[in-house]
Order: structure tokens, then C-alpha cells, then sequence
């Protein structure tokens, strides 16, 4: 591991513009249609044209190329274009191989995208239904004949193991939920505005694998989120504050597998996370106290107390009650529990309004935006910030 302090990326590069579609469960329209009216809308918030755009970045689970979308947008040539890899740990590195590039001079305007009809058309959460041989498909080899056939099973074991170890209850998790669900109850963009819940609602929610209940688990949406990434300078003479790239990050832990990493020396952590957070804290300058506002990937509830712990807001096994005493504001979007599931894109989002000011719940003042993509799979983080 190098001992170097900062970096060289952080400051140069800044997010100019957000879009998004509805969030719904049946968008009655193509993921290349959703992308493209994503990418629309960010590039107008941000003020600028299709024909700005030199550079796309996507998942590699994304079905509509960087090639299509631009053409789709009425982009012309492009200099950059590049896939993560990973599901929802590709979130944030979308945003890193953007700033990357427009730090680097290889291109000035990077739109990142990410659309779904992940209710209506291929539902993740229905788990393995046919796989072809690969090597990546060969550790899930080792669970699925056990019946560990869902995200939310692979994930309930290292929930079990952390409720068993520190001594707690699944009423743990209720507090992520509840605090998701008061957000997205104010988001009118939420799937859940007007919905809140409260932890009897989480208690009393069926179970889907234990130690999870319905409650602790993210929803299936269909649609599109865009984001536009271009120097630190020409954003600041675009039409909205820029949101800049403090720093970035990506990490993957040893004996890392994509959510079955059984074979770890401890199923308590989120060793992929560690390693983020290491780079993010020692690439920034900040510590925890810094850090106004926390949108952290949210897909099962667990994770998220996990990840408090491994980027050091609290110690081990004392994420339940740090987050029940509100010490952090979290996920003032609703989160992928009560706003939406677009594979943390959409938290990117919520962190660019923060910065802005215009959260439909926001904190005033918030100039450091933590936000991290998913976890127990390789995996990403941002800091975001006011400015320099």
C-alpha cells in the first residue's frame, strides 16, 4: 500500500448535472429509452447540449452501449467510453473513470448513466435462474447447492453471523429503515413519498431470509439516472453549483468474491469497503467528523451498519445504536429502500443536491458528501464537496 497522502485527481474534476426519469414498476419503455431521457435531462440541468459530450461511462450489466445511447442522444464522436464492472459496486467508480478522464485532458464532457426496467423486466432480487459456465460463476458453485439462490440469502449470512457476534436482535437494522422511509416520505420523486414506516412496521414485516425481513430489503424500480462530469473549471461557469470530486475510490478485499465471501476470516466487515474508505480518508485529507451528510448503499440493511463501522463513525457492532441516535444524516433521498433501486446512481444524485442545496430534506450547510456504491462485491466511494 503506498503511503502517499493525497492525490492528484482530487479538486480537478466536478459533477455539472443530474437527470433522472420517474421512478416506477412498470415504465412501459425501453432501458435504451429510459437512458437516453436520463442523459437528456442531466445534460439540461448542467446547461449543455448532446453535442458537448466527448465521453460515456456505464455499467457493464447496463444492456444499452455507450455507442447506441450516444447516438440515440444525438452525441457525435466520442473520445472515452468505459464499463464497470460489479452490479451496484460500479456506482461511484462511474464517476471516478469520468473524473479520470476529464482530469486527464482525454475528454472534457463524461455523461454516466445507468437505466433499468429492473421491476418490469429482469427482477435481480429473483436470484440465480440460469448462469453459463464461467470462472466468476464458479465460486457461487460452492452456495447454490445449499440453497443460497438470492441476494438477499447471500447477504442474510454475514447479517446472521454480525446479529450472533455483537450480541443483537434483527431489530437492529429497523432503525436504516425507518430513517430510508422518513426521507423518501418528504422525496416526492420516492417510490415511498408519503409512506413512512416505523420500526413496529419493521418488526411486524414478513421475513425473507432470516435475519431479514421485507423491510430490510431494497425495492426493484424501473428507470434512468444520468450524471455529467467535467472539469472543476468549466463547471463553475455552467447553470447549476458545481458538486466537486474531493476524492474517489475503488476497492476490493482479499478472497473477494461477487456477495459470497463466505471464506473470509470474518463474516462481521465489509473488507471491500475498508479498503475505499482507506483510500477516500487518505486521498482527501477528512475524517469521519468531517463528513455532513452519508448516502450509503442501501440495498439490505446490515451493509449499511457495516459500513458506518468500516469507515470509522463508530467501532464494531455499534452501528445500530449510532444510527438510532441520528448522530449521521443518512440517505436524505429515501435511499434504494424508499426512493428508489437504480444501483446507487440515484444516491450520487442525492449527493449532488446536498452539495447544491436543493435535498428536498437538507442539511444546511452540508459541504462533504460521503456516498458509497455496493457492498459485498468489489466495490466504490465518493467525496463530494462545495468546492476547494
Amino acid at each position: 500500500m503506498s503511503v502517499r497522502t493525497r492525490d492528484a485527481l482530487g479538486g480537478r474534476a466536478a459533477i455539472a448535472g443530474i437527470g433522472a426519469t420517474e421512478f416506477s414498476k412498470d415504465s412501459g419503455r425501453s432501458e435504451l429509452k429510459l437512458a437516453v431521457e436520463a442523459v437528456h435531462a442531466a445534460l439540461d440541468d448542467a446547461g449543455l447540449t448532446p453535442a458537448d459530450v466527448d465521453g460515456m461511462v456505464t455499467f457493464t450489466m447496463d444492456t444499452s452501449p455507450e455507442i447506441t445511447v450516444a447516438q440515440a442522444a444525438g452525441i457525435g464522436e466520442l473520445s472515452f467510453f468505459s464499463r464497470i464492472h460489479y452490479g451496484g459496486g460500479a456506482a461511484c467508480a462511474t464517476v471516478q473513470q469520468a473524473a479520470l478522464a476529464v482530469a486527464t485532458g482525454v475528454a472534457e464532457v463524461v455523461v454516466c448513466y445507468r437505466a433499468f426496467n429492473e421491476r418490469s423486466g429482469r427482477r435481480f432480487g429473483s436470484g440465480v435462474q440460469q448462469r453459463e459456465p464461467s470462472a466468476e460463476g464458479a465460486a457461487l458453485g460452492w452456495s447454490l447447492p445449499w440453497g443460497l439462490l438470492t441476494p438477499a440469502s447471500w447477504v442474510a449470512m454475514a447479517a446472521q453471523r454480525y446479529l450472533h457476534t455483537y450480541g443483537l436482535t434483527p431489530d437492529a437494522f429497523g432503525h436504516v429503515a425507518v430513517t430510508g422511509r422518513r426521507h423518501a416520505a418528504n422525496n416526492p420523486a420516492a417510490y415511498f413519498h408519503g409512506k413512512p414506516i416505523t420500526l413496529a412496521d419493521h418488526a411486524a414485516s414478513r421475513w425473507t431470509v432470516e435475519p431479514l425481513r421485507l423491510l430490510d430489503c431494497c425495492q426493484e424500480t424501473d428507470g434512468g439516472q444520468a450524471l455529467v462530469v467535467t472539469t472543476a473549471e468549466r463547471a463553475r461557469d455552467l447553470r447549476q453549483k458545481p458538486a466537486v470530486i474531493t476524492a474517489a475510490a475503488q476497492g476490493a478485499g482479499r478472497r473477494q468474491e461477487a456477495m459470497t465471501s463466505f471464506y473470509r476470516d470474518g463474516l462481521t466487515g465489509l473488507p471491500e469497503m475498508d479498503v475505499v474508505a482507506r483510500q477516500l480518508w487518505r486521498t482527501s485529507g477528512l475524517r469521519p467528523a468531517d463528513i455532513d451528510v452519508g448516502i450509503l448503499y442501501d440495498h439490505f440493511t446490515p451493509f449499511v451498519l457495516m459500513q458506518l463501522e468500516a469507515f470509522g463513525f463508530c467501532g464494531p457492532g455499534e452501528a445500530a445504536d449510532f444510527t438510532a441516535a441520528g448522530a449521521l444524516p443518512l440517505n436524505t433521498h429515501g435511499g434504494q429502500l424508499g426512493e428508489a433501486y437504480l444501483h446507487g446512481m440515484n444516491g450520487i444524485a442525492e449527493a449532488v443536491r446536498q452539495v447544491r442545496g436543493t435535498s428536498v430534506n437538507q442539511l444546511p450547510g452540508a459541504e462533504n458528501v460521503l456516498v458509497t456504491a455496493g457492498t459485498g462485491v468489489p466495490t466504490s466511494g465518493l467525496i463530494l464537496g462545495a468546492g476547494l
